[in-house]
């Protein structure tokens, strides 16, 4: 990384959040919920805190069993319905992912989160491992958003990381995702600013709006607020809007909550 990010990540570790970035962060939001022991009514109740009195989530992201069941109670609210494919380990199965990604389509998803094959990237094997964005791209079609798993803690290095998300970008990726939450280390401001500044080098050359999601380990909205200073200081004022900028989280809910008086 150089001393440019360098500094504007010690800027963005003291940022502090206000109302209008609290309003900014729920907007973005991507409501998770991934666990074992899921449920139906679990999932009811996720998508019930999507809406509150100032507004709703971007989306609520959910295991591909419910998708059906969250497409239904998020009905006219504005909420999108995400899923994971390839979760959590990233493996190289390419068929597997693709047939996985089919039916969540099948199903109704209207935004697929899939893991980039990472360990394979690591160890060279990149043309296999962005292979299977590309044929799980085509499986998503124009119409359903693609956002591509890094995990930036096992990749580690800056480097990698910005060529993972550059081969991400040219493989169709809508967003560049830091972290599955699933294993150690999640979402890092390094690691964002060297991706942002992997969008801003690719969004003239793939002619099309691209997108960031920080992911794992975020649940206050001061540590939201540093990806929102990264963002608007690498990207411009305007760029982080909720079709540009997402958070996936599942308890940052609570404390934007708190922010807001609700």
């Amino acid at each position: 990384m150089n001393d440019d990010l360098k500094i504007l990540v010690a800027e963005a570790e003291k940022a502090r959040a206000d109302e209008t970035c609290a309003l900014r962060i729920l907007a973005s939001m991507d409501l998770t919920s991934l666990g074992e022991d899921d449920t139906d009514e679990k999932i009811r109740a996720l998508c019930a805190r999507a809406v509150t009195p100032k507004g709703h989530v971007a989306a609520v992201c959910v295991y591909d069993k419910f998708v059906p069941l969250a497409l239904r109670e998020l009905a006219g609210t504005g909420v999108r319905v995400a899923t994971v494919c390839n979760f959590p380990h990233g493996l190289p199965d390419a068929s597997k992912a693709v047939a996985e990604a089919r039916a969540q389509v099948a199903a109704g998803a209207q935004e697929v989160d899939v893991v980039l094959p990472y360990k394979r990237y690591k160890a060279g094997h990149r043309d296999q491992a962005i292979a299977l964005l590309h044929q799980v791209r085509e499986v998503c079609g124009e119409t359903v958003l693609l956002k591509v798993i890094l995990e930036t803690s096992q990749l580690q290095s800056p480097k990698i990381i910005g060529e993972a998300s550059r081969d991400a970008i040219e493989a169709g990726a809508d967003f560049i995702k830091t972290s599955t939450g699933k294993v150690p280390g999640g979402a890092t401001l390094e690691a964002a600013a060297v991706m942002l500044s992997a969008i801003r080098e690719m969004e003239p050359m793939v002619k099309r709006p691209l997108g960031f999601k920080p992911s794992g380990g975020l649940k206050t909205v001061d540590q939201a607020a540093g990806y929102l200073f990264l963002a608007d200081r690498i990207l411009g004022q305007g760029w982080a809007t909720p079709q540009t900028l997402r958070f996936g989280a599942s308890s940052l809910l609570d404390d934007v909550k708190k922010h807001l008086g609700l």
